[in-house]
């Protein structure tokens, strides 16, 4: 019988040489990305992520002086960080400071232009596999560094670039476990980078129990002993628990648990701004049938449009659609579909405030690789099939063609976004800042919408403006000593914006020139 002739792969030492030219003009690419894009924090995530890198790299360890949010928090301040958010963005970035001896934002930026070409190595590999050649290789490589409205992201010193790299990373090796499950060493690999994931993002567990399913299902298709397939999972487990033991140990001696907990909280959430109540009491109890069907259909239409706009660059989803199901049963796409579909549904049904406010949107980061791949593998699939009804076409010239167009249209949308939201360093300060530092002294605290910005332009401590009414608010000042209270017209819930309207009688006014910012000092002992 004759054998069945397939593509040869390309040379070895091409894919090296490729992989190393690759790796160089990567790394100059994603430089540009990362700093001419973003120059200093946009939001209180990237905020939050640069104070905690600034304080560890200054000695005064893994603290905050501030609260954002009011789940988990400490009863008093100062007081551990990342109670709520995960340490590594914070670590990377910290341990660049220290390393070059500056506490600049581009300083702490240097491991994300690193993470960001790496994801890119990540794709480039992941194409030469699937796409045979260097022009699969080299599209995806570049799709990941111009990754649409990622673009404006990357710089930040937020989840993205780390949760990218060590996401895809995670993903990438479940796939050679589930190729060659007898092999001991991918399946250790992936539990250390499960633990990385989870440390990057709280969502990141999610390839633990990953790794856990796909050893099931090999013992399910008998690929693998009852025994043996218990034993690949518990490498995953094993190798999880060494590299977050520290993390856990730290926890456990600050807060008395592995783990914080409140977080499981924002299932319960019957609006986004339930992240701040006080006291943090979202469960079942508190939220109706009505609004859990609510935010699920409202969840739903949004993490689709950023399926499409954002995962799929808009042209891309019917071709990674298409070639993912060509490649359903191969072994090695079955960790990416699994996570992938996992993540959207728990970010859709399980967690939908933070899933559609930007939590799919973090996550999805780790997949960007992935369905750069599959988008031109796709358009491939689909040219082929053009191609044996229309005689006329030339496959490979198509094929080029419309993955260049793909191309294309990536780099413009990329530069677009890029453009529309590029931030500059600047040493000034904005004007509140500048005119809240002349009334407050640098030792109080402040109660505002974003402390985590407060404390980055001016270093003094605060309190987020609670989820509340002026009760909760009087509290809050007796228990975190907040001396003063800075309202913001607009973005304020009802109850506060009768604070901003009649101030009860614990408030002192103090003028200020700002328009529409009142400042107030908490006159009272509550």
């Amino acid at each position: 019988m004759k054998a069945k002739q397939t593509a040869a792969a390309p040379p070895v030492t091409n894919l090296r040489r490729e992989t190393a030219v690759f790796a160089v003009i990567a790394l100059v690419i994603a430089a540009g990305i990362v700093f001419w894009f973003v120059g200093a924090p946009g939001y209180t995530d990237a905020y939050y992520h640069f104070n905690a890198a600034k304080r560890w790299a200054l000695g005064f360890g893994l603290t905050d002086t501030y609260l954002w949010t009011y789940i988990g928090a400490p009863g008093s301040l100062p007081a551990p960080s990342h109670l709520y958010w995960m340490p590594i963005t914070s670590l990377l970035a910290g341990a660049s400071m220290w390393l070059t001896g500056s506490t600049s934002y581009a300083s702490a930026q240097i491991p994300f232009a690193l993470c960001l070409a790496g994801t890119a190595l990540v794709a480039f590999r992941l194409g030469w596999r699937v796409l045979k050649g260097r022009r699969g290789a080299w599209i995806a490589g570049l799709l990941t560094l111009f990754s649409g409205f990622f673009t404006r992201y990357w710089g930040q010193i937020d989840t993205f670039a780390p949760y990218a790299l060590i996401g895809s990373l995670g993903l990438y090796a479940l796939g050679l476990a589930m190729e060659t499950p007898t092999s001991r060493r991918w399946w250790l690999i992936a539990g250390a980078l499960a633990a990385l994931a989870h440390l990057t993002r709280a969502d990141g567990l999610l390839l633990l129990g990953l790794g856990g399913l796909l050893a099931l299902w090999l013992i399910i298709e008998r690929r693998l002993t009852l025994a043996a397939g218990v034993g690949r999972g518990g490498l995953v487990l094993i190798a999880y628990l060494a590299v977050m033991a520290p993390w856990f140990a730290r926890n456990w001696i600050a807060i008395g648990t592995p783990l914080p907990l409140g977080g499981t909280q924002a299932i319960w959430f019957d609006e986004y701004d339930d992240l701040f109540n006080y006291p943090p009491d979202a469960s079942p109890a508190t939220l109706s049938l009505d609004e859990f069907i609510n935010s699920r259909r409202e969840a739903l239409v949004n993490n689709v449009a950023t399926f499409v706009a954002v995962e799929g660059l808009i042209a891309m989803p019917p071709f990674m659609l298409l070639a993912l199901w060509r490649r359903r049963h191969e072994p090695a796409w079955r960790p990416f579909w699994v996570y992938a579909l996992g993540l959207h549904l728990a970010m859709t049904l399980v967690f939908p405030y933070p899933g559609y406010r930007g939590g799919l949107f973090h996550s999805a980061a780790a997949l960007i690789p992935f369905w750069a791949v599959l988008g031109l593998a796709g358009i491939d699939d689909a040219v082929t099939w053009v191609a044996k009804h229309r005689r006329r076409w030339q496959p490979q010239v198509a094929k080029a063609l419309f993955s260049f167009g793909l191309l294309g249209l990536a780099l413009v949308l990329s530069v677009q976004t890029g453009l529309a939201g590029r931030s500059v360093a600047s040493d000034t300060i904005p004007g509140l800042y500048q005119e809240l530092q002349q009334h407050i002294p640098a030792d109080a605290r402040v109660m505002i919408n974003d402390p985590a910005a407060l404390y980055y332009f001016t270093g003094q401590s605060g309190v987020v403006i609670p989820n509340g009414d002026a009760e909760a608010v009087r509290q809050i000042a007796a228990q975190y000593d907040v001396q003063y209270l800075v309202l913001q017209a607009g973005g304020m819930t009802d109850e506060i914006a009768l604070l901003y309207d009649d101030p009860p009688a614990f408030l002192t006014p103090i003028p200020l020139t700002t328009p529409d910012v009142r400042l107030y000092a908490f006159t009272i002992s509550p």
